[in-house]
């Protein structure tokens, strides 16, 4: 029998099907058996070393004497074919592995892998099912079956799967797979419960730690987050994905040189990131550097042509600058990348505002108010109509901003001095 670690990598002394796996002590003729395995360690020792084109010439030579009929070097041949990419050789491979011995589970489990790895979900899931059948339980198994799940969006049995693997054996690999199968079911505060316990396992894990600050994040909770954040950057301090995180919560606080030095160490590890160049970019726009802005984030957009935000930050630059019809442009785009965002249709109406288009941004704040009740949508909205002489209409959407603005916090409702300016002028405008 033959056996396989983790990650796909083979130990020594096995051999195949046919062979019992002890080599003769008599002198005279190699038994059939001993023939065909004679190579085995050989091969071993080659693939452990990754000298993968002399391993392959063993393993032909092997299968030469053998006439193809070794488990062994085919099997191996297999994993050195995936390694490369070719994934479809080597799932042809396995299940010629297979035939020669059809209750070796480590083959079944690599037939498996080959037809995940190939976007066949449920083939692989029936070929894990057989393993089951015929082995031992084993956490690979009902880890990988979680993950063909998870890809088949059949979330609630992927669910199950990862939790009957960490019963067996707890993996933090395992961990990150419920937790994110959680996460896509928008159920953040299970996937951070998963997470914690995880982190009882593995206290140290920086990737771990950076998740739960993410979820935090996400949750809005930031302290918690940059508690985690910092935490796993104490451990892992070049991890482009944890300043990144920590990053935009100092940036979240208007505190944009400390950002901006995060930053200049993660473009370093990454510095074809998007989400970087987004970030700093925006850090550039908060120091009223809107040149520098605009460089940063049209590299951004060069480097995600499909990410919505870069695009809406574009439009608020250039609206600030004074550019709208770029603004406009860039408005449109996060529109089309993301027609759910309602703060865009806000902008894009304060843009057609500014281009003269008074109807089009009529139906830009309608939009934009139908999707969501905000305080700064009615008083944009009263504005625009003050501006261009719809007096009544201005009065009634300006009563509405008053009525949400005093459900508001105090903290929220001193949190921009400019809407306060523009609530005081308007209010003696209009008489309300």
């Amino acid at each position: 029998m033959m056996s396989t670690n983790n990650s796909g990598s083979v130990s020594s002394g096995v051999v195949d099907s046919k062979g019992s796996g002890a080599a003769s002590s008599s002198v005279g003729h190699l038994a059939p058996t001993t023939a065909r395995e004679r190579c085995n360690f050989q091969i071993h020792l080659l693939y452990v070393r990754q000298d993968f084109d002399a391993c392959l010439t063993v393993i032909e030579e092997q299968l030469g004497l053998c006439n193809g009929a070794s488990e062994y070097p085919i099997y191996v041949k297999a994993l050195i074919k995936r390694q490369k990419g070719e994934i479809q050789e080597s799932l042809q491979l396995f299940q010629a592995a297979t035939c020669l011995n059809p209750h070796n589970v480590a083959n079944l489990k690599q037939v498996g892998r080959s037809l995940y790895l190939l976007g066949k979900h449920k083939a692989a899931i029936d070929v894990y099912e057989e393993a089951q059948r015929i082995g031992i339980d084993d956490w690979e198994i009902w880890h990988n079956k979680g993950l063909c799940y998870m890809y088949l969006k059949m979330y609630d049995k992927a669910i199950d799967c990862f939790r009957r693997a960490n019963q067996i054996q707890r993996h933090d690999a395992t961990f990150m797979q419920l937790g994110k199968v959680y996460t896509l079911q928008e159920n953040y505060k299970a996937a951070i419960e998963v997470y914690l316990e995880a982190l009882e396992f593995s206290p140290e894990n920086p990737e771990i730690l950076t998740t739960i600050g993410l979820l935090y994040l996400r949750l809005g909770e930031n302290y918690r987050a940059f508690d985690f954040l910092g935490n796993s950057l104490t451990h892992d301090p070049k991890n482009p994905k944890t300043i990144l995180a920590a990053g935009s919560i100092i940036q979240d606080h208007s505190d944009m040189d400390v950002a901006l030095i995060k930053y200049r160490v993660a473009a370093v590890q990454t510095p074809n990131s998007a989400q970087l160049w987004n970030n700093i970019g925006m850090c550039f726009f908060g120091k009223q550097r809107y040149i520098a802005a605009i460089a940063c984030l049209k590299k951004a957009l060069y480097l995600d042509p499909f990410e919505w935000i870069i695009s809406y930050n574009l439009g608020l630059v250039h609206l600030n600058t004074g550019q709208y019809a770029s603004a406009f442009h860039f408005f449109s785009a996060s529109i089309n990348l993301k027609p759910d965002f309602p703060s865009s249709y806000m902008y894009l109406a304060i843009t057609l505002s500014k281009l003269d288009d008074f109807e089009n941004a009529c139906s830009a704040y309608e939009k934009a108010i139908e999707m969501e009740s905000d305080h700064l949508f009615e008083l944009n909205y009263s504005i625009t109509l003050y501006n261009n002489d719809e007096l009544d209409r201005a009065r009634h959407h300006f009563q509405e901003y008053l009525r949400l603005f005093t459900e508001l916090d105090e903290e929220t409702k001193n949190s921009d001095p400019e809407v306060l300016e523009q609530k005081n002028t308007l209010s003696v405008l209009l008489g309300v």
